[in-house]
């Protein structure tokens, strides 16, 4: 492996530990701030559904976390409709990850 792609790993899985703790902030343990390292970031709710979201930063990129709408077509809110946790993940609109039950799912950019 290159040193290149050691980075790239070590930073997928800083990521990874960022949007599980952001996912376990939010929806289990029902904070009203995360926390992650020396920042504090608050939990708002979405106007219509109070759905929970939260903006925080990471590696230099602002990342939206949203709790997934139950009442959508989408397989991640079928899930949710079931009782699953989960929590969508954006950065500059662009959905890059899932978390359903504590189990991350990816996004490859097209």
């Amino acid at each position: 492996m290159t040193k290149k792609a050691k980075k790239s790993d070590t930073e997928k899985s800083d990521l990874d530990e960022a949007l599980l703790s952001v996912w376990r902030q939010a929806l289990l343990e029902h904070k009203k701030r995360v926390t992650l390292g020396d920042d504090s970031y608050p939990i708002q709710r979405t106007a219509k559904n109070k759905l929970a979201q939260v903006d925080f930063d990471f590696a230099g990129q602002r990342i939206r976390a949203l709790e997934q709408n139950p009442a959508t077509a989408s397989r991640w809110a079928e899930l949710s409709r079931k009782g699953a946790k989960v929590m969508q993940f954006l950065i500059a609109g662009r959905y890059i990850a899932a978390i359903s039950d504590g189990k991350i799912t990816h996004f490859a950019r097209k």
